[in-house]
């Protein structure tokens, strides 16, 4: 058979098996092994633990669960729900300043979770029954906060970039920073976003003529506001603290993780009363499960993009998209667009890891620098977060909010999507949003 046939073979095999249900991880593992044995030497079953064992032992992995374990012990205390509730006594001077206050807190959240669905859970939790409770539509709550748990996968420590970084062989310093121009930006449109939506609901209710939950407006005096900066202080010194250390030169990615779940551990300790192994338990548990998790999705991944690399299946389909001679831009258009499908079925880290042998040769002899396609990549991969059918925050919006019915929340979360799109468009058209700061800081 020739490899154009076996890639199609493997492809529609991957996916019927997903589709039918199997867990990501053991659909990859399985299908690979089946491959081995039909299209290689049976010799090579005998190297595939040593294989998975020397891809999954590479140092960048390291930091994942440590960043889990950050993320998870300030998810699971009353961190974001304080976090929130203080950033909304600073902002609600600003028309939709609730609403703002959420984009906010999910972005602070998320540079310090690393994790798209734990920065959903943790602020959505405590935001979308007082988004609802102050008047704001079902839709619009919902969207706002899975849009706003997006960032976990864009803003530093994002755990997608990590793996973007083991796929692609480039820095994660430079991933990191690149990616905190963009997640600003999208940080800032969403809130533009809030405040014009607000003011929308406002008139509307206030054309209703009836009494309405939006048209209330909390105060807040000084002495409340000084009050309420405690509560944000703690985040904004392990945040710093982070930052500092990764992007100061004083540690490796691998130390700021330890550094981050250490100070995130002190944090929790000291000011939610954690003392003994049992409140901390909880949190491991948490950490262990969804490191786990990634680990081996990972492992299955590259043992997936081994047995396609032996087969010539990448090779083939990269010396393909070679040869018809697109323009650059043609070419990144193709991939997105191949990306927004995938995005459809499967999570951001199975995207990266299963497309990267064939994508990128590609884009990197087309001249695209590959830091910033990682972050025009992740953007167009947090558009599959919250579009169905398996989105992954529109279940986790369901499951915080269930009497929201699942049409809310995804009409909610569509205008969400095209301000990924014109961010997308931003990123393309002036490179330096994502590249400046990498440049300016390492070179």
């Amino acid at each position: 058979m020739s490899p154009l046939a076996i890639g199609t073979l493997y492809g529609g095999v991957t996916l019927l098996v997903l589709f039918a249900g199997v867990p990501i991880a053991f659909a990859l593992g399985a299908v690979a092994i089946a491959f081995m044995l039909v299209f290689m030497p049976f010799s090579s079953l005998g190297i595939v633990a040593q294989n998975v064992y020397q891809e999954v032992a590479n140092i960048t992995l390291l930091t994942i669960p440590l960043f889990v374990l950050k993320g998870a012990a300030i998810g699971r205390s009353r961190a974001g729900a304080d976090l929130y509730n203080a950033l909304y006594v600073w902002m609600n001077r600003i028309p939709g300043g609730l609403g703002v206050a959420n984009v906010v807190a999910c972005m602070l959240f998320a540079a310090m979770a690393g994790s798209s669905a734990a920065t959903c859970s943790a602020i959505g939790s405590a935001g979308i029954p007082e988004l609802r409770r102050r008047g704001y539509s079902p839709g619009f709550a919902a969207g706002l906060i899975a849009a706003g748990g997006t960032l976990g996968i864009l803003l530093p420590p994002s755990i997608t970039m990590i793996l973007y970084a083991v796929a692609a062989e480039q820095s994660l310093g430079r991933l990191f920073l690149a990616g905190l121009l963009p997640g600003m930006l999208l940080s800032g449109m969403f809130a533009l976003y809030a405040v014009l939506r607000y003011q929308k609901e406002y008139r509307d209710a206030e054309h209703a003529g009836q009494e309405h939950a939006i048209l209330r407006r909390d105060t807040y005096s000084i002495r409340d506001r000084i009050a309420a900066l405690p509560r944000i202080l703690p985040f904004l010194i392990l945040l710093i603290g982070v930052m500092g250390a990764l992007y100061g030169g004083f540690a490796s990615p691998g130390e700021t993780a330890g550094l981050g779940a250490v100070l995130a551990l002190v944090l929790i300790a000291a000011i939610y009363g954690a003392r003994n192994i049992m409140d901390f338990q909880p949190l491991l548990f948490a950490s262990v499960r969804e490191s786990t998790m990634v680990i081996i999705i990972v492992g299955m991944s590259l043992l997936y993009s081994m047995v396609m690399s032996y087969l010539h299946i990448s090779q083939s389909a990269a010396e393909w998209i070679v040869a018809q001679h697109f323009s650059p831009w043609l070419l990144l258009l193709a991939i997105l667009l191949m990306v927004v499908v995938l995005g459809f079925f499967l999570p951001p880290a199975s995207i990266i890891l299963m497309t990267a042998p064939i994508i990128l040769p590609p884009l990197r002899s087309a001249g695209f620098d590959l830091v910033w396609f990682g972050v025009v990549m992740t953007v167009v991969m947090e558009m599959g977060l919250i579009h169905p059918p398996v989105g992954l925050n529109l279940f986790v919006i369901k499951n915080i909010a269930p009497d929201i019915s699942f049409g809310d929340v995804v009409w909610g979360t569509l205008p969400f999507v095209a301000i990924m799109f014109a961010a997308v468009l931003l990123i393309c058209a002036f490179p330096g949003i994502a590249m400046w700061l990498p440049t300016i800081l390492m070179g």
